[in-house]
């Protein structure tokens, strides 16, 4: 494929990966750096055919005004958003892609190509996550939290002057999607979450069974680990040069119907973006209380929406699609909820002809807005 690597690519690495490269990669504990994270950026997009260009977007030290400097930290270097920007017909719609936790945006790498073909996509690695930059985690609050994703969202966007776009995110992605629409109504033209998180709240039901749970042992053991930030990266980084081994099984387990090669560069981009330094990954005990549930939830702030908004769910999405209902129920924009079948949380991965259907469907205000039809393409379904 064609892809001009920008020359920024080369300066993402921070003096901690710079530092590591003086060491063969055998003799190092963690074998990884940014450098790592972008070689192996690279080798899984050469599985798309669309030209793209890669860059590191500078977001400066901190929004204008902010209480938190990208956050706290000791350091005053710019930080930087790692930035695919894909080729794409004149005049297309831009469509952003943000993903979720534990992700970077390779992990759409099945969607580009066709997406590609109807708008401009730009897909970034949130701060903190991917080959972006990984200042120290400092936020101790929710809101603070909150403002480390959406701030640098909107630092990010005025350093590529869009003034409007089309906004996807998956997961914890799509939560920080919607906070961001919620705060910037006026850059977002269409909302689409994918398996978003934070939309269910804790009943008194699921309060009562949480509290029983936590008096058990293996509660007792699981909570405290919430409280003290334990994270899935913290067991790879222990395992150290043991670490790729466990994400290729993973990997493997998780995307049975990838292509060989396509599961071997995916373990290797996974690894990379998960053993890096530990930062966006410390923000999960801020935003969730244990057992996955949002602090601040999307659903009590349903009457302030102001973009049109569409859900995916896969038909198995772990995520339930039950919250997205509710919230419908108070917003006062067009919504819609999209189930697609034979795919769970990972939809865009699971069924790709028919998570790009349900893309389509929800734009086709921008693509094909001669088009007076409203069907449902075949085999997705509204709730």
């Amino acid at each position: 494929m064609a892809e001009q690597i920008n020359s920024a690519a080369g300066d993402t690495t921070g003096s901690g990966a710079k530092r590591w490269s003086f060491w063969p990669s055998i003799l190092r504990w963690i074998p990884t750096s940014t450098d790592r994270i972008i070689a192996s950026e690279k080798r899984l997009l050469s599985l798309v055919r669309t030209p793209y260009t890669q860059e590191q977007v500078n977001i400066g030290t901190g929004p204008p005004g902010s209480k938190v400097r990208w956050f706290r930290s000791v350091s005053n270097e710019p930080r930087s958003i790692n930035t695919v920007t894909f080729d794409s017909k004149e005049g297309s719609p831009t469509l952003v892609m943000v993903h979720g936790y534990g992700a970077s945006q390779g992990f759409f790498f099945l969607n580009f190509d066709a997406l590609a073909k109807h708008f401009k996509v730009i897909a970034i690695d949130q701060l903190g996550w991917g080959g972006s930059s990984r200042p120290d985690f400092t936020c101790r609050s929710t809101e603070e939290t909150e403002d480390w994703f959406i701030d640098s969202l909107e630092e990010w966007r005025k350093a590529k002057n869009l003034s409007s776009f089309i906004l996807l995110g998956h997961s914890f992605g799509g939560y920080v999607a919607a906070k961001y629409a919620l705060k910037h109504p006026e850059h977002v033209q269409q909302l689409i979450l994918v398996g978003p998180a934070g939309f269910s709240s804790e009943t008194e039901h699921m309060s009562e069974r949480m509290t029983q749970f936590r008096a058990t042992w293996k509660g007792a053991v699981l909570n405290q680990l919430w409280e003290s930030n334990f994270t899935p990266m913290k067991l790879i980084r222990g395992l150290g040069p043991w670490g790729p081994n466990l994400v290729r099984r993973y990997t493997n387990a998780r995307f049975t119907d990838l292509t060989e090669e396509s599961s071997g560069l995916l373990s290797d981009y996974i690894y990379h973006t998960l053993a890096a330094k530990p930062s966006g990954e410390l923000c999960l005990k801020y935003i969730f209380s244990f057992g996955a549930f949002a602090k601040s939830p999307l659903l009590y702030r349903a009457p302030d929406w102001k973009v049109p908004t569409a859900f995916i769910y896969g038909h198995q999405d772990w995520m339930n699609y039950r919250g997205a209902q509710q919230a419908r129920k108070n917003m006062k924009v067009p919504c819609e909820i999209i189930r697609v079948p034979q795919a769970g949380h990972f939809v865009f991965m699971e069924n790709t002809s028919a998570f790009h259907s349900a893309v389509l469907y929800a734009c086709r205000r921008f693509i094909s807005p001669q088009k007076d039809s409203d069907s449902l393409p075949e085999g997705l379904v509204s709730v």
